[in-house]
C-alpha cells in the first residue's frame, strides 16, 4: 500500500474538519485509499430530515465511484470526535462493501477512538456482506 495508516488518518480527522453536522454536532470524516496511491476523502453531510443526512464514508465513496473508481481499495480510515469510539455503520459498512466487492478485496479499515486506532478488515465488519454482482 502506498498511503501509510498515519496518512490516511490524517486525511480522515481533515475531513472532518470539513463537516456539516449543524444538528449532531458529532463531525466525522473518511479517507479511502486505492492501490494506485490515490486519496479519496468526505465528511458527513447533516440534513434537517435526518433521514437524508449522509455518513461521511458514503461521501467518499460516492466521490470515488463519481472519479470512476471501480475496485482497487486498499484501506479506509474513520475519524470522528476524540471522545468517541467510531466504526462505520451498517448502511456505510455496504457501501463501502460494494467498492470492494468490484474487484473482490477486503480493505483494511482503521477507526479512531480515545484509546487509538484500531483495525479490522472490512470483511469483519460486514461478515456475509449482501452482494447481488
Amino acid at each position: 500500500m502506498k498511503v501509510s495508516r498515519e496518512e490516511l488518518m490524517a486525511a480522515a480527522r481533515a475531513a472532518a474538519s470539513q463537516a456539516y453536522a449543524p444538528y449532531s454536532k458529532f463531525h466525522v470524516g473518511a479517507a479511502l485509499a486505492f492501490a494506485d496511491g490515490t486519496v479519496v476523502s468526505g465528511a458527513n453531510v447533516e440534513n434537517v430530515s435526518y433521514g437524508l443526512s449522509l455518513c461521511a464514508e458514503t461521501v467518499a465513496a460516492g466521490k470515488a465511484m463519481n472519479e470512476g473508481r471501480r475496485g482497487g481499495l486498499v484501506a479506509v480510515a474513520v475519524s470522528g470526535p476524540e471522545t468517541h469510539a467510531i466504526t462505520p455503520c451498517g448502511r456505510c459498512r455496504q457501501v463501502l462493501g460494494e467498492l470492494a466487492m468490484l474487484d473482490g478485496s477486503d480493505p483494511l479499515v482503521w477507526c479512531d477512538g480515545p484509546e487509538g486506532v484500531r483495525e479490522f478488515r472490512l470483511s469483519q465488519l460486514l461478515p456475509e456482506a449482501f452482494s447481488g454482482l
